[in-house]
């Protein structure tokens, strides 16, 4: 499989983040996952107001601080220093989970490993390798309005990560919303999983064959949007 689509155009995970960056409303209040997700904070217009929230104890920082600079007492879920913002409010860890339980997370983003064609989701432990941390990532994803994964389509040997039924260890049951991966954006709806995007070089039955669910693909996909 991965050789026969070794030439095709993948999104890069800044454009991953951006396309995520562009599900986000003036005044949402986002959590963003390890990886991948925290780059969406860089991404937002100057026009537009995202108070991102880090279950570590922060709301409202601002973008990930250049290589050198911020300080490590301010930081994202994945470590990383961000930029103070007028009106950010530092949390005690107890807080900061309030915040997720009291379902006042407008999006999470997190990074998978599987997500079911139901919803479910994995993104915590291979079993192969029984090594992994659960961390918040079960309050985040079965207490957030809306829940977007942002991962590669499939694995580098070429194994399904968008399945019938998860095979990994849980993080959550039918809360997935949205998948956005490196070669398309795919909605999880009561009827089945939706492809609304694809990447450029892309087609929807080249989609499907990198999928193991079937997709239900309408006549007006487009190519992922940025903008």
């Amino acid at each position: 499989m991965l050789e026969k689509f070794a030439d095709k155009f993948r999104l890069d995970d800044q454009t991953m983040a951006l396309r995520v960056a562009n599900e986000f409303s003036d005044g949402d209040v986002v959590n963003l996952g390890i990886g991948t997700p925290t780059l969406a904070s860089n991404l937002i217009p100057t026009d537009k107001e995202v108070l991102f929230h880090s279950e570590n104890g922060v709301l409202g920082y601002g973008q990930i601080c250049t290589a050198g600079e911020g300080s490590h007492d301010l930081v994202n879920a994945g470590g990383q220093p961000v930029e103070y913002k007028p009106g950010m409010c530092l949390l005690e860890h107890s807080e900061s989970f309030a915040v997720v339980r009291g379902g006042w997370l407008d999006y999470t983003v997190l990074g998978g490993m599987q997500v079911a064609e139901n919803g479910d989701f994995a993104n915590w432990m291979v079993p192969k390798k029984k090594v992994g941390t659960i961390g918040g990532a079960m309050d985040l994803a079965m207490c957030s309005k809306n829940v977007i994964v942002l991962m590669n389509h499939m694995t580098n040997k070429g194994v399904f990560k968008i399945v019938k039924e998860v095979s990994y260890p849980f993080t959550g049951h039918q809360c997935v919303d949205m998948v956005i991966t490196d070669i398309a954006v795919i909605a999880v709806t009561d009827e089945g999983m939706v492809l609304k995007e694809v990447a450029p070089t892309w087609t929807p039955e080249e989609v499907q064959e990198c999928t193991e669910p079937k997709l239900i693909i309408p006549p007006d996909v487009k190519d992922v949007q940025l903008a």
